[in-house]
């Protein structure tokens, strides 16, 4: 069984709409180089220019 991690111990991004820092989510794992917004609302955000 895989060793836990604390959530403090991922890797953080900050968000490039809210400025918020966001962590590494196991969905993320095969693009995290590419990640840019921490949730869907701050993508859609983006693309609508807000």
């Amino acid at each position: 069984m895989a060793k836990m991690r604390r959530k403090g111990d991922l890797p953080q991004k900050i968000c490039a709409v809210c400025q918020r820092p966001f962590a590494w989510r196991k969905k993320w794992a095969r693009d995290w180089e590419a990640v840019k917004y921490c949730s869907e609302r701050c993508k859609r955000a983006a693309k609508n220019g807000g």
